[in-house]
């Protein structure tokens, strides 16, 4: 995915040498990260302010290390201070359904991962999926008194052409990543450790690419984010590049428009 354009100023006015190593981009990278355990949450944000980097966050309601959901009025301050910093927000379905197949009948058949039917197949309309993407909306407007970008993304990056028309049909571009862009972070530490996946994300992104992390996963033993953020963004603006949301993506302009459907 080659952009040609580099990050754009979002609000508020940027630190001067922010804007002077802004203009030297040799490419950009888009961080996004997905809701998950929320351990790595404040360690993630601070980095990021730290860099003076805007990423983007898609959010699911998923139970974290604190015994609560990520979308609970518990989230509401740590969600207000990531819009008040200029992220963009997208959807990752409430119940982080995950799809497993294309039903018969237009049906499309999910496997939640929380919520009453979490671990069970459930068949849904192209309509109650839709639903599905608009419910974290629905509550981030809640949480914020802000609505999300219209965005998603499918739990495990699963879509079919039925399940993008149905989030297109409600407003929202499905947004996955870049080979390069996978972080690996859901694999075994022991198989793949963080040096290792390190080592692959500087090597192989590119201008461009869309890098995907969570924000904390249950099963890694060895966490990725504290070992390998702050030296995946100081070494990727060593290499010349910088960071934008995915509000400034060339294959996403045309989504931010006035004239998109989503409310």
């Amino acid at each position: 995915m080659a952009a040609s354009a580099t990050a754009a100023a979002t609000a508020g006015a940027k630190p001067q040498a922010a804007v002077l190593r802004h203009s030297a981009c040799k490419g950009t990278i888009y961080l996004t990260f997905d809701t998950g355990s929320q351990a790595q949450a404040s360690l993630i944000a601070d980095t990021l302010n730290r860099h003076q980097i805007k990423a983007t966050f898609f959010l699911a309601n998923e139970k974290t290390v604190n015994g609560d959901y990520s979308l609970d009025p518990s989230w509401s301050a740590y969600w207000k201070a990531r819009v008040a910093e200029g992220h963009a927000i997208g959807s990752h379905t409430f119940d982080h359904d995950v799809l497993a197949k294309d039903g018969a009948n237009g049906a499309i058949l999910v496997k939640p991962g929380f919520g009453a039917h979490a671990g069970k197949i459930i068949s849904l309309t192209p309509a109650q999926y839709c639903e599905e993407i608009k419910r974290v909306d629905q509550r981030f407007v809640e949480l914020t008194g802000k609505h999300l970008d219209p965005i998603w993304r499918a739990p495990a990056g699963r879509t079919t052409p039925r399940t993008l028309a149905a989030a297109q049909s409600c407003g929202y571009a499905h947004v996955g990543w870049a080979p390069a862009g996978f972080s690996g972070d859901e694999l075994s530490s022991t198989a793949y450790p963080n040096a290792v996946l390190l080592q692959k994300s500087l090597r192989d992104l590119r201008d461009g690419d869309i890098f995907v992390a969570h924000m904390g996963i249950w099963s890694r033993k060895e966490a990725w984010a504290p070992a390998n953020l702050e030296p995946l963004i100081s070494g990727l603006e060593q290499k010349g590049y910088c960071f934008a949301t995915l509000r400034e993506h060339p294959d996403y302009l045309s989504q931010f428009k006035p004239s998109s459907k989503h409310p």
